[in-house]
């Protein structure tokens, strides 16, 4: 059977353009959800390139000094979900960790810069077949930037349905085992006119497994955001809400919650002392 966030995913999934030119590739059988990304690389059935793909930077901490101190980066963004499989969670992603997702430039020039990771579903449809879950997210890129980090945030989404709100919520459930981020992340979005509602029941959806990627941190903790499919589809123009389009197609919400999302983080950040 199919796990209910695959189900999730599939029903959340829009069609998907990989690159510049329309991905025709058809899914493959799938008879379950992959037991991990380790395992997802390995089957024969999936492609790299073809199927899925994945994108990530790490900064370079280049200290050659004995009287001065090289900045070290707090915190990394990711989207386990990204491309086809959680639609907008890949530009969300990029525009977060401080590049504009349509050209990687950074965005404000002087503005935060993170790490970011994400892995993201390339197919014309069916990307819910490419959904690990979040616990079971083993790819080495994903754990070595999340253990090096003070702070992780991962993106996500979700129909309202399956996480406890009225059909057609435009909401984000914040999830995660930093409560001071989890804090920071909900005055934020509500200061910024964003309904956030603190995420609970569902282990998964709540983001509280030690396990969890997003708590995989130096800390051992982290944050997780469940967004609404009506909240992220009203980030985009109407009709350009794919894999090649949404990039260059962002309407004023995603900015009003990337803003209050990078100023959460800003101020855990504030707090946190590096030796």
């Amino acid at each position: 059977m199919i796990g209910r966030r695959t189900l999730l995913t599939a029903l959340a999934t829009t069609p998907v353009l990989s690159g510049d030119a329309v991905t025709t590739t058809a899914t493959p059988a799938a008879a379950a959800e992959p037991a991990s990304n380790t395992a997802l690389y390995a089957d024969p059935t999936w492609t790299e390139g073809v199927h899925w793909g994945r994108r990530s930077r790490r900064h370079l901490i280049d200290d050659q000094s004995r009287t001065d101190r090289a900045p070290f980066l707090r915190s990394t963004v990711i989207a386990p979900h990204g491309g086809g499989i959680e639609g907008g969670t890949s530009e969300l992603c990029l525009a977060i960790a401080g590049y504009d997702p349509a050209d990687l430039t950074p965005t404000p020039v002087a503005g935060p810069v993170h790490d970011f990771w994400m892995f993201e579903g390339l197919m014309s449809s069916g990307n819910g077949a490419l959904h690990v879950t979040s616990t079971h997210c083993d790819d080495t890129i994903a754990r070595s930037l999340c253990a090096g980090s003070l702070n992780v945030l991962s993106l996500h989404g979700c129909n309202p349905e399956h996480a406890g709100l009225e059909p057609g919520a435009a909401a984000v459930l914040v999830g995660g085992l930093n409560s001071t981020f989890r804090q920071y992340l909900t005055e934020e979005f509500t200061a910024a006119g964003i309904r956030a509602v603190t995420a609970s029941g569902e282990e998964e959806i709540a983001g509280i497994d030690p396990d969890n990627i997003c708590n995989r941190t130096l800390l051992g903790m982290g944050a997780q955001l469940e967004m609404t499919t009506a909240l992220r589809t009203a980030m985009f123009a109407p009709g350009k809400n794919t894999v090649a389009d949404r990039a260059t197609n962002l309407l004023p919400s995603f900015w009003t919650f990337t803003a209050a999302t990078r100023r959460a983080i800003d101020r855990v950040e504030a707090g946190q002392t590096v030796l």
